[in-house]
C-alpha cells in the first residue's frame, strides 16, 4: 500500500512538472530563427552552476543598443568579445566557483519575498569563448540581424540606470571584469540562467524557462529543439 501511494504520488509530481514545462514554455519566432540570411553568432556559456551570453562588443552599440550598452562598449573597447551574465547580487558576487558555493546565501537569493537586488556582470574577453572558457559547455547560436536587434534590446533592459548610465558596483569575479546594477529582482522564479533564456528566445529561439532553471536543462534544451551546435 505504502509503495502504491509513493508511486501515485510520483506519478502527480511528474505530471505537474510536465504541466508546468508546457505552460511556462515561449515558443520561438521562425521570422527570426533559424536566420535565412548571413548570420551572427553569439555563444551561451555554462559554468556549471551559472550561465551567461558571450556577444561581440561592436553590437552593444548597433540597433537596439541604448545608453547602458553604449557606455560599457566604451569602457570595453580594448576586448572585441564580452560576457554577460546575472544574478542575486549578494549570491554572485560570493560565488566564483561550485567550490565557494554557500547554501545560505542560494536560499536566501532564491526565496527572499518579493526578490532580491540583481547584477549583471561583464567580463572583457581578448580571445574567442572556447578559449577563454576552456571548461565550459558553450554553443554557438546564429542570429539573425533582427534577432540580435531584439537580444541587444533586451540586454539593454537588464541595466538599471542613473542619469541615463549604468552603475557600476564593484570588480567582476575573473578576468577585466565589472558588475553593474541590474534591473528587475532575482527569486526561484527568475534565476540566471532565465535570464539568459530571455535573451535568446528574444533572438527567436524557442526555450522551456522550467528546464532552463539549470544550465544543464538549458543547453540540452538549445541542443534538441533548436539545433544549436556545442563549440568542441
Amino acid at each position: 500500500m505504502i509503495r502504491k501511494r509513493l508511486g501515485q504520488g510520483l506519478a502527480v509530481l511528474v505530471a505537474l512538472l510536465v504541466l508546468a514545462v508546457i505552460l511556462t514554455a515561449r515558443p520561438g519566432d521562425p521570422a527570426l530563427y533559424p536566420p535565412k540570411a548571413a548570420a551572427q553568432v553569439i555563444y551561451v556559456v555554462s559554468h556549471g552552476w551559472h550561465s551567461g551570453v558571450a556577444l561581440p562588443t561592436a553590437a552593444l552599440t548597433g540597433p537596439g543598443a541604448g545608453s547602458a550598452l553604449r557606455d560599457i562598449a566604451v569602457r570595453f573597447r580594448a576586448y572585441p568579445t564580452l560576457e554577460f551574465g546575472w544574478g542575486e547580487a549578494r549570491f554572485y558576487a560570493a560565488t566564483p566557483t561550485l567550490a565557494e558555493f554557500d547554501w545560505r546565501l542560494a536560499l536566501d537569493a532564491l526565496f527572499t519575498p518579493g526578490g532580491s537586488d540583481g547584477v549583471i556582470q561583464v567580463v572583457g574577453l581578448d580571445a574567442d569563448p572556447r578559449t577563454s572558457f576552456p571548461r565550459a559547455d558553450i554553443l554557438a547560436v546564429p542570429v539573425s540581424a533582427a534577432g540580435l536587434e531584439r537580444l541587444v534590446a533586451r540586454l539593454e533592459a537588464s541595466f538599471a540606470r542613473v542619469d541615463g548610465h549604468p552603475v557600476d558596483v564593484g570588480p567582476g569575479l575573473y578576468g577585466p571584469s565589472l558588475f553593474y546594477r541590474g534591473a528587475g529582482r532575482f527569486s526561484w522564479t527568475n534565476v540566471c540562467n532565465h535570464w539568459t533564456a530571455g535573451l535568446v528566445n528574444a533572438a527567436g529561439l524557442p526555450v522551456a524557462p522550467v528546464i532552463a532553471t539549470l544550465p544543464g536543462g538549458l543547453i540540452l534544451d538549445l541542443e534538441w529543439r533548436s539545433g544549436v551546435t556545442a563549440v568542441p
